[in-house]
């Protein structure tokens, strides 16, 4: 699977950033699309994620302050967008967009830096 990733970048505490990214694959081959981050020093984790039978999951920490959506074309171009506001310096990481298929290993992006300054 093809991941093309955007969004990103530096932004005040309280402000608001957008990641987008878009996997080309079969939508009936991806059983959900979203986002992991990983700070410095710290472990992977899972930030949000759009299943396609329309669930979504937050973690705790980003509940009530991201949203994650996603659309599909008809030519076989799948997107989510995770939308992010109220951000604090505690959400500064590395988010990688992750594809988890149906069959056969997950799909990760190359990575996209989100830094929170106070």
């Amino acid at each position: 699977v093809q991941l093309q990733a955007s969004g990103g970048g530096l932004v005040q505490a309280g402000g608001s950033l957008r990641l987008s990214c878009t996997a080309s694959a079969a939508r009936f081959t991806i059983n959900s699309m979203g986002y992991f981050r990983q700070a410095a020093g710290k472990q992977r984790e899972l930030v949000a994620r759009f299943f396609t039978t329309g669930k979504r999951f937050y973690a705790d920490s980003v509940k009530g302050r991201f949203t994650i959506s996603s659309i599909s074309s008809a030519d076989d171009k799948n997107t989510v967008h995770l939308e992010m506001t109220s951000l604090n310096v505690e959400d500064t990481a590395v988010y990688f967009c992750n594809v988890e298929r149906r069959m056969g290993p997950d799909s990760w992006g190359q990575g996209t830096l989100v830094t929170v300054s106070s």
